[in-house]
């Protein structure tokens, strides 16, 4: 069995780029050559600068998928600011570990699914856009949460949270889909978060202060 699988297919680009970041890259590409055009030497220099961190900010890597029996794939890239049980939340019964993925503005911004499964629920909250790093965003902050049905007894959820840096929220899903671990699904524009939460005897694979990537790094092993 091969360690590693490809679940999307390869980009055929050397830098692919995310498509909800054209339109950002397209205005900051257009306001520079206007100043390129006028004259303004120094701004014209700022522009590209800015031009080319948008290009980065949306950079949409190709990623291989772990292979191993019944592991969960973190759906972002970022920092694991919390790996702990949780007696409750808005979405999954009972008792589970929540994992919190914090994405910085140098983080890759690709969102992919953590499981193979199917989509029961969609739950979009509009909020407030507070540092995505404090405990109350998970509540307080504008979210996207996702359900997959793993099977009829096992679920797993995860949240897209947006940030103060963060304005956008990009989903691809619907209630309904049938999904394939380590795929895109969406992004958040300019970093956040992302909050998993597992059946509660799921075996953990990582700890506070692990650096994850999405689709590749892996969370934890369900039972």
């Amino acid at each position: 069995m091969k360690d590693y699988i490809w679940t999307d297919k390869p980009l055929e680009t050397a830098f692919p780029i995310a498509k909800p970041g054209y339109p950002y890259i397209g205005a900051a590409a257009f306001i520079t050559l206007v100043l390129a055009i006028v004259g303004f030497k120094c701004l014209t220099v700022i522009g590209i600068i800015v031009t080319f961190c948008i290009c980065g900010f949306f950079r949409d890597p190709d990623r291989v998928v772990p292979n191993k029996d019944k592991c969960v794939v973190s759906p972002a890239d970022g920092k694991v600011i919390i790996a702990e049980m949780v007696e409750s939340n808005p979405y999954i019964e009972g008792r589970c570990i929540k994992v919190s993925v914090f994405m910085s503005v140098f983080n890759v911004h690709v969102n992919r699914i953590p499981y193979d499964g199917k989509v029961s629920l969609i739950s979009y909250h509009p909020g407030k856009f507070v540092n995505a790093s404090l405990d109350k965003a998970s509540s307080d902050n504008e979210r996207n949460g996702i359900v997959i049905d793993v099977d009829k007894k096992t679920k797993i959820g995860f949240v897209q949270i947006a940030g103060l840096v963060a304005r956008r929220i990009v989903c691809g899903l619907s209630e309904g889909d049938v999904v394939t671990k380590g795929r895109r699904f969406g992004l958040i524009c300019f970093g956040s978060r992302l909050d998993v939460y597992l059946p509660e005897d799921t075996k953990l694979n990582v700890q506070l202060g692990d650096k994850v990537s999405a689709g590749t790094s892996i969370l934890g092993f369900l039972q």
